[in-house]
């Protein structure tokens, strides 16, 4: 792990320590789609708001970022209600991907599009994954600025386009831009049960 990144990542989370975490909207909105138990991963998971949201659930849960002030944090939370979370502080361009090891994956305002492969291919039969990050088409300076970061119209279908689309969300800059869920694309999908792909492959 590069010194450099992870100083950054743990000075960015430095003052939000204090402050309770919370699960993204995407997550918190179709809750109703999670299984009652499996495994689930909270990829880039900051101070751990949706693992902790999964394992209240009855999920056991990974969750990785590269910062580890933030990922001790979550350790403690864990601690407190004693959830079966494993936070780990990992370099996640490292990480060595298992297939058809998670039941549930949660990415929220995280973005790196060589990664979606992976999550698929670790994504069990029937498995579902949550994925809320930002739109270059973003009303305001909320989130990053470097476009390389932001996503394309509707690119979040492009990337998971193996996944059965569960629920999507982009407004975009479409209509009454007061109103509605602007600067965020919102995605659920879910990978094929074995028996979908098997018959998919026969056709």
């Amino acid at each position: 792990m590069s010194a450099a990144p992870r100083d950054s990542w743990n000075e960015r989370y430095r003052a939000r320590l204090a402050a309770p975490s919370q699960a993204c909207r995407v997550l918190v909105d179709n809750a109703h789609l999670l299984p009652p138990d499996g495994e689930a991963l909270d990829l880039a998971c900051g101070t751990g708001g949706n693992a902790l949201f999964l394992a209240r659930r009855g999920l056991t849960v990974c969750a990785w970022d590269l910062a580890p002030n933030a990922v001790n944090a979550l350790r403690s939370a864990a601690r407190l209600e004693a959830l079966a979370i494993h936070a780990e502080a990992c370099d996640i361009d490292t990480v060595v991907w298992s297939t058809d090891r998670f039941d549930v994956i949660v990415v929220s305002r995280y973005l790196d599009r060589a990664l979606a492969p992976h999550l698929c291919d670790s994504l069990r039969p029937g498995g579902l994954l949550f994925y809320q990050t930002f739109t270059a088409a973003k009303l305001d300076a909320t989130g990053p600025r470097n476009p390389a970061f932001l996503l394309g119209e509707n690119e979040l279908l492009a990337l998971f386009g193996s996944l059965r689309v569960r629920y999507y969300r982009e407004d975009n800059r479409c209509g009454d831009l007061a109103a509605g869920l602007r600067n965020e694309a919102y995605f659920v999908g879910q990978k094929p049960a074995a028996e979908n792909t098997a018959a998919v492959e026969d056709a």
